[in-house]
């Protein structure tokens, strides 16, 4: 016999999972939202821009680039997934951090950009290369 108690048990403990990783989702959002609106004003752009999208990822590869037509290569097969990256080893190197820091950036993006809004870090401006 199939025992409904099991599947409304089941069924509860999913629903709690789902509200507990959409709470954990939000605030890891929100805190991303800050560190850019903050890192975004160091840049000199405004810190609004950080809450519409594609505007942020347009001035994101402004800030790290220098030109944010550049953020259209994440569409291409392939090269979609090694842009972000550069960006973020350039998003240090452009608030002159090491490549270490950049490492960070990937693994714990927005810690990372807390300590970059936050911390001792200026603001350089883009260097010269393609990525």
């Amino acid at each position: 016999m199939y025992d409904y108690a099991d599947s409304e048990a089941a069924t509860a403990v999913a629903a709690a999972a789902s509200g507990v990783y959409s709470i954990v989702a939000i605030v890891i959002a929100v805190i991303a939202i800050v560190a850019m609106w903050k890192l975004f004003a160091k840049a000199g752009k405004p810190g609004w821009h950080s809450l519409i999208p594609f505007l942020n990822t347009w001035d994101l590869f402004d800030i790290v680039y220098g030109a944010g037509w550049k953020m259209f290569l994440t569409l291409i097969p392939v090269v979609g997934w090694i842009v972000p990256l550069c960006l973020y080893f350039r998003m240090a190197k452009a608030y002159g951090k090491d490549a270490g820091f950049g490492v960070g950036l990937v693994l714990l993006s927005p810690i990372f950009m807390l300590i970059l809004a936050y911390g001792n870090s200026t603001y350089y401006g883009p260097t010269s290369s393609f990525l």
